[in-house]
């Protein structure tokens, strides 16, 4: 009779643990200016999403261009996208997208410059998110 009042309850925590357990969070630090190398960055962070996986971005230096209203990249093959198509639907998925709070004011532009659905980092809560226990990081 014992061992039945005591094995009950582990199961419950066992089923509770399980189906408790917290969403993958993604970092990606997008600094190069090679578009496959951009694309891959957006390849992987759609298939993290599609995992299930929060994906945050952040666009720096020559990477940054992918949020400017006047900037296209190259299409790539073997499915002609773009990483700036790939990373605009990672955004309407729900991924946060951010250009370094030194893209703008290097490269001339401001916020008007941006296309919808990124905006501009804050340095402590970009550190805050990467301090985070858990937040796999991945740099391109």
């Amino acid at each position: 009779m014992k061992t039945k009042s005591l094995l009950l309850p582990v199961l419950v925590a066992l089923a509770f643990g399980a189906s408790a357990q917290t969403q993958t969070e993604t970092f990606f630090n997008v600094t190069n200016a090679d578009n496959q190398a951009q694309g891959m960055a957006m390849v992987l962070a759609n298939q993290m999403a599609e995992q299930k996986a929060a994906v945050r971005i952040l666009l720096c230096g020559p990477a940054g261009q992918l949020a400017l209203k006047s900037y296209e990249p190259a299409a790539l093959k073997p499915k002609n996208i773009t990483p700036k198509q790939m990373m605009t639907a990672l955004i309407k998925g729900g991924a946060t997208v951010e250009v370094c709070a030194l893209f703008l004011p290097n490269a001339e532009k401001t916020p008007a410059d941006l296309i919808e659905g990124v905006t501009v980092a804050k340095p402590p809560e970009v550190a805050a998110y990467m301090a985070k226990p858990g937040v796999k990081a991945f740099g391109f």
